[in-house]
């Protein structure tokens, strides 16, 4: 007999369909598990066998063959432990192999017969809605799965409840979906002492989804700045918060199926390599551009992470995605980020202050700030120097305008965005591009003539030229402007700086 269960197999934010086909036949005593398994899966023999002796029920002693079709496709992790457990079982006849096809099955087995969780449960049951089938998981992911809308969810907590519940002997509790936690309150912009230009770039990143680069000495206040960023923006939408989450799932970072509304905000510390960065690794899983899609990914002491590290980035910057390509799989990931990044004018710091520079100056700057390579300057739209905060400053009382009052703003450039951008797929004016870019972000004829020369002096690649626009359609957007005047132009580009020259 050949009992069969569904279950999946993740690749990327992607879950395929993976058939368990389990075969009890006479011969010598064997259990087997084919169909490219990796070391977990093929260790889930010994987690099965436990499981069911735990039960009190013994293998036949006879050859056991589990399957998993597609053969060619590879098999990673320990979510299969439960689908083949039930083929098993349904091989031997101790579970109704009828009922059983109607659910996709995934979860980690305890050797005691405790459903354990395992990640990617909701990419799990938005498949198993796809295919109008149920999903069986660990009663800890039932939160977790709910928030696929419409699918039956059996969440057990150990195999024999889950046998009880299929033959009618007990009932398993259905589970709640997960809540959707607030954002959460974090540092306000009435914190930051002086840095008036700072935080209105900040404004402006934020209402566009812009990118930013913050150069200033130690202590001025760059950190807090970027903090502070979370705060004004807006939350996600409903759509957006399940696009974070699956991400989240991938790697299991959903917490009793919680879903927050606040946009990620990814620190990685500058030792972080091209795999942590981008994505990679032995099982290829997101990295930290991905698992800050949609929200904010901070980059503090930019020159101090590897230049290949860095130039890794480019290409999700643009695109708004990450491919991480191996021998055995091409995998894609949603990267669509904010990038925040700071730094140092040079090693010391402290460029341009007779008291405190170096003697290398202005070499040491030139040397440091070309450890960032140029196309990737090239893709950041706002350059702010942010200048020492003085006695004076940090003297005065907090300014009357504060997170909440820049959040009101920049909540009403996004409704604008929104409201324009409808049905194109886009979110902000950071993505304009072609046509959409010619219809929205065309300045006046004052405007056109201050960006041509503009254009001529400073050298602007057709990026920059294309990131100023974009930037300038967000200025007039706070500005509540319906087109782009001259003003507009002239701040945007007061926010492109040239890289020094040695």
């Amino acid at each position: 007999m050949v009992a069969l269960v569904s279950t999946v197999a993740y690749l990327g934010l992607e879950a395929r369909s993976v058939e368990v086909q389990c075969q009890v036949a006479p011969g010598m005593p064997a259990f087997q598990v084919v169909g490219l398994p990796d070391k977990a899966v093929g260790e889930s023999r010994q987690r099965v066998t436990a499981a069911l002796s735990a039960m009190g029920l013994a293998l036949p002693p006879k050859r056991i063959t589990v399957n998993l079709s597609p053969a060619d496709l590879p098999k990673e992790g320990s979510h299969y432990d439960l689908p083949i457990a039930l083929a098993l079982l349904a091989a031997m006849g101790v579970a109704d192999a009828e009922q059983l096809a109607d659910f996709v099955a995934v979860g980690e087995l305890a050797l005691d017969g405790r459903v354990i969780p395992s990640p990617g449960v909701l990419l799990a049951a938005l498949h198993a809605s796809a295919g109008d089938k149920g999903l069986i998981c660990p009663a800890a992911q039932g939160s977790e799965a709910r928030w696929a809308s419409g699918v039956p969810v059996l969440a057990t907590p150990n195999l024999i409840s889950l046998l009880n519940h299929l033959k009618g002997t007990q009932v398993l509790p259905a589970p709640e979906p997960g809540k959707a936690d607030p954002p959460p309150r974090g540092p306000d912009l009435r914190q930051v002492k002086g840095q008036e230009t700072a935080k209105r770039a900040l404004e402006i990143a934020a209402a566009g989804s812009h990118n930013l680069l913050l150069i200033g000495p130690p202590g001025a206040g760059k950190s807090l700045l970027a903090s502070c960023l979370p705060g004004i923006l807006p939350p996600l939408t409903p759509a957006e918060a399940l696009e974070t989450s699956m991400v989240a799932s991938v790697v299991g970072a959903l917490e009793e199926g919680r879903i927050s509304r606040a946009r990620p905000y990814r620190a990685p510390h500058h030792s972080a390599s091209m795999a942590a960065l981008t994505g990679g690794g032995l099982k290829v899983k997101p990295g930290e551009v991905s698992m800050a899609h949609l929200g904010v990914l901070f980059l503090d002491e930019l020159p101090e992470f590897q230049r290949a590290v860095l130039d890794s980035l480019r290409q999700p910057l643009e695109t708004g995605e990450v491919t991480v390509a191996r021998a055995n799989a091409h995998v894609t990931y949603p990267a669509r980020v904010q990038l925040i990044a700071a730094m140092n004018p040079c090693r010391c710091g402290h460029l341009g202050d007779p008291a405190l520079g170096c003697s290398r100056a202005p070499r040491c700057a030139a040397d440091y700030q070309s450890k960032v390579s140029g196309p990737l300057l090239d893709r950041i739209d706002l350059h702010v120097d942010v200048d020492p905060v003085s006695a004076a400053d940090l003297g005065l009382p907090p300014p009357s305008e504060g997170s909440e009052q820049v959040a009101a703003r920049v909540a009403y450039a996004r409704a604008v965005q929104t409201e324009r951008l409808e049905g194109t797929g886009l979110r902000s004016n950071a993505e304009l591009d072609g046509d959409l870019l010619e219809t929205h972000a065309t300045p006046d004829e004052a405007g056109r003539k201050l960006l041509m020369q503009a254009a001529e002096a400073m050298r602007l690649s057709a990026r920059s030229y294309t990131r100023i626009l974009r930037v300038a359609r967000t200025i007039a957007d706070l500005a509540g402007a319906p087109g782009i005047g001259r003003i507009h132009i002239a701040e945007a580009l007061s926010y492109r700086r040239q890289p020094p020259r040695s």
